[in-house]
């Protein structure tokens, strides 16, 4: 994830008990006994999410306390108070060197605003792991821990491919990013797709330099779902005969649907996304996405926190994957309609491994 204004869906099932321990925490944490330990001698490490009720980060945080018993850390937990809100995790940075924490893992909600944080941080001897989101420069941190969200892209944009050329048809594409700031994220999932539909991107580090004309255009929708309804009404009044629309999360998706569905035509429009939530799994399964990229929040803490605790205990750094500059975490395409030479899983896998 990235820096994306993306889940922001309220988890009304915390519970009580949880979100006051979350709140506490975000208030400075329990003190710490001495450096680096707690009253019982475990290391301390922190995780810092970007808010503290969307469904990613909850599951997230519930990754990260599920591995901190096994591990032998004592985990203290921070969130920014909303997408974007870089200041109080600077503060939660200085509240865990403070603790004379072991190590921090830290999806940001300012990718270069929280350099001068995580330069402190890794000074004063802190093992750094930025969790979803790379921070800018991603050689900030001492390992991500992420979902390829390249191949995320070029999975549903393969299976898109696969199903237009089955059934015959020419596309006529809408693409629903964030925002015209060309977070990371937003870029690689969208060149993705559109390497994995077969278009020539251009500049892969850019959105919307392609001239394919398969392609309506672009519009961004927040990461969220009304910004994806008016995204999709707006390519909409460009061509009514958009026929495939890629959007950069489920929530987009939802909103998208919605657009399609006011002016008559979802019947006629496939929907693919990235994200693997409850909600989008359950959308999968109801023929309102055609499929989904799903993503695995709860691995990438559990990962996180087994790392840092082994750095405690030997000061050993964890590698990046084979080839690649950082730790995946692995992604799968959900879907019902699977495509020849394309592989997914069905719903009922991803309503066994999603989140929300």
């Amino acid at each position: 994830m990235t820096q994306l204004p993306t889940r922001r869906r309220t988890v009304a099932a915390l519970s009580a008990g949880l979100l006051a321990t979350f709140l506490l925490a975000a208030c400075g944490g329990a003190p710490s006994s001495g450096a680096g330990t707690d009253t019982a001698g475990r290391p301390v490490v922190g995780l810092i999410t970007k808010t503290a009720t969307n469904p990613f980060f909850v599951k997230m945080r519930e990754g990260a306390q599920q591995q901190a018993g096994p591990a032998g850390v004592d985990l203290q937990a921070f969130a920014g108070r909303q997408d974007g809100d870089n200041e109080s995790q600077v503060q939660a940075v200085e509240n865990l060197l403070a603790a004379g924490a072991k190590g921090f893992l830290i999806t940001a909600n300012d990718t270069k605003g929280i350099i001068p944080s995580i330069d402190r941080a890794r000074q004063a001897g802190m093992l750094v792991v930025a969790l979803d989101t790379p921070l800018e420069p991603a050689s900030a941190a001492d390992a991500t821990f992420a979902t390829d969200n390249f191949q995320a892209g070029v999975l549903i944009g393969q299976w898109a491919k696969a199903k237009f050329d089955g059934e015959g048809k020419t596309a006529r594409i809408a693409m629903l990013d964030v925002n015209a700031n060309q977070v990371s994220v937003d870029v690689q999932r969208d060149q993705g797709f559109l390497t994995g539909f077969g278009i020539e991107v251009g500049d892969k580090n850019r959105i919307g330099d392609e001239s394919d004309p398969r392609i309506v255009g672009h519009d961004a929708t927040n990461g969220d779902e009304e910004g994806g309804r008016t995204a999709m009404e707006n390519l909409l009044q460009k061509d009514p005969a958009i026929n495939l629309v890629y959007t950069i999360n489920e929530p987009a998706a939802a909103g998208a649907y919605e657009a399609l569905k006011a002016a008559g035509v979802e019947k006629q429009v496939t929907i693919v996304s990235v994200d693997g939530g409850c909600p989008g799994v359950a959308a999968v399964k109801a023929g309102r996405l055609g499929a989904t990229s799903q993503q695995y929040p709860l691995k990438m803490a559990q990962l996180g926190v087994a790392a840092i605790a082994q750095f405690a205990k030997d000061g050993t750094k964890p590698t990046p994957t084979a080839g690649k500059d950082f730790v995946d975490t692995g992604v799968n395409l959900i879907t019902d309609v699977p495509q020849g030479g394309v592989a997914s899983q069905d719903t009922a896998f991803g309503a066994q491994n999603c989140w929300g």
